[in-house]
């Protein structure tokens, strides 16, 4: 009796053993068939994320290079017009005015008197045409510096319509890492005074340039009427605007209100 006892306790035993060794071994493919599932899922998800960043840097980098191509299309023009203006629309007003000081020389004493606006206009037109050759020439801006450029640009508004129009410059004058970048962000402030000469009713024009350790902040505002930026379609000034920002990694911020003027900022990395 105690022998089959004995025989049915080790059977048992033994089968409980078994029991413990298949749930054991259940367990360990579960965890494993988990861990492969989880690495796959991992793996994919990886992937789909470098296609996907893939694809916006490539959309990036072909929309970088459709605004580059339209930024060197637009100077160019901007220098064919430049050349036009001083070349023949300068070599026309200078025929003009020299044929007017003949014939005012050929005039009585009484009748030279009525000449002098007429001469006055002649001279202010040439100098305005020379000063806006200058101003659209990128050699030429290159060459005078951007600071300079900015101050011939406000001096030929100023002279136009406006009662002031002023720079300003914080801090200490650091050089652009690309001197290209210059023309660009001296193209996005022509194109903020333009539309300042155009729509805002403006007297007054300032801008102000902050060098910073790492960054040159740009602040450019006028006094003018403003608009709800909202409210307002976005023509192809702001488009520039931002397109061309985009290329020199800067930031830009228009910001504008009814009958509290336009303040345009431009957050240029210098580093």
């Amino acid at each position: 009796m105690r022998y089959f006892l004995n025989i049915l306790l080790q059977s048992k035993t033994a089968s409980t053993a078994a029991e413990r060794y298949l749930l054991v071994y259940m367990i360990a493919v579960l965890v494993i068939v988990t861990s492969l599932v989880i690495i796959f899922f991992i793996v994919f998800q990886k992937r789909k994320n470098k296609l996907l960043l893939d694809r916006i840097e490539q959309q990036q980098a072909f929309e970088a290079e459709i605004a580059q191509a339209q930024t060197e299309t637009q100077e160019q023009t901007l220098k064919n017009i430049g050349w036009e203006l001083h070349d023949n629309i300068g070599q026309l007003l200078s025929f003009a005015s020299m044929q007017l000081s003949i014939l005012k020389m050929q005039m009585p004493n009484e009748v030279k008197d009525k000449f002098k606006d007429t001469t006055e206009a002649l001279k202010d037109s040439l100098a305005e045409v020379r000063l806006l050759s200058k101003t659209l020439n990128n050699e030429v801006v290159l060459n005078i510096g951007f600071e300079k450029s900015i101050t011939n640009e406000l001096n030929r508004l100023k002279k136009m319509k406006f009662d002031t129009a002023e720079l300003e410059i914080i801090g200490e004058k650091i050089d652009f890492k690309d001197r290209k970048h210059e023309i660009i962000i001296f193209r996005i402030l022509q194109e903020f005074l333009s539309n300042s000469v155009k729509y805002s009713e403006a007297k007054n024009l300032n801008i102000i340039l902050n060098y910073q350790k790492i960054n040159l902040v740009i602040t450019a505002t006028d006094d003018g009427k403003g608009f709800n930026i909202n409210e307002t379609e976005k023509g192809s000034g702001l488009i520039n605007m931002k397109s061309r920002a985009a290329l020199i990694q800067a930031v830009l911020e228009l910001t504008s209100q009814p009958n509290k003027g336009t303040k345009l900022i431009v957050n240029y990395p210098l580093q």
